[in-house]
């Protein structure tokens, strides 16, 4: 069998193959959402969640935010390729030459996105509920994917994401093709306990898995 195809059937075998197949959502636990655009996924979570102590906006280090999402519920977190982030602006597709360098290790950057409110359930929204625990390892997961500078502040990378409400920080970690944005996704979920795929490299294998411990 060529090497390609047993390389396909390993990455889809591992989509199949759940992480914490005993997980149960929590009933009165912390809401959390994972969110796809049908490629991508991110996980989004309360601004502030007052048992944790976690508060997001203080977390980011924007001080000017505070009065421009201080009413939001929520915040997605989701991490990628430098250039195909900032090569996706105005809704456009990468060049084929970013698309096909994305397989080699290169530069991250952390996509960080207000919510007015949660997202919608549906066939790309994910609701469930975790418990204390399980977020604040979640948290810790997100936290320590941001490349923080010599100061330890998280470093913004744009003034502006695709929207008023986005934006991009610089991140730790290489992307390429082993490692791509829905397996930190999926790895966010399962180092925290949480029903995950043991390799998701698409979208598609991330909310199998979760949706799956969500129906629980």
């Amino acid at each position: 069998m060529p090497a390609f195809a047993v390389f396909v059937l390993l990455l889809l075998g591992g989509t199949l193959v759940p992480r914490h197949p005993g997980f149960r959502p929590t009933p009165d636990g912390v809401p959390i959402y994972v969110v796809s655009n049908g490629f991508h996924t991110d996980v989004v979570l309360p601004v502030r969640e007052p048992r944790s102590g976690q508060d997001w906006l203080q977390r980011l280090g924007q001080p000017q935010w505070q009065a421009q999402f201080g009413q939001y519920d929520y915040v997605a977190f989701g991490w990628g390729n430098e250039r195909f982030y900032l090569e996706s602006y105005g809704g456009k597709l990468p060049k084929a030459g970013t698309v096909l360098r994305a397989l080699l290790p290169g530069r991250t950057l952390m996509h960080v996105d207000f919510y007015r409110h949660g997202p919608q359930p549906g066939p790309r929204v994910v609701p469930l509920r975790i418990s204390l625990a399980q977020y604040q390892q979640l948290s810790r997961y997100v936290e320590q994917s941001f490349a923080p500078d010599s100061a330890g502040h998280w470093q913004l990378r744009t003034a502006a994401g695709y929207s008023p409400e986005d934006f991009f920080f610089r991140a730790r970690g290489r992307y390429h093709a082993l490692r791509t944005c829905n397996d930190w996704t999926n790895q966010a979920l399962g180092r925290s306990g949480i029903r995950a795929a043991l390799k998701a490299p698409l979208a598609a294998s991330v909310l199998y898995q979760v949706r799956r411990g969500a129906e629980k």
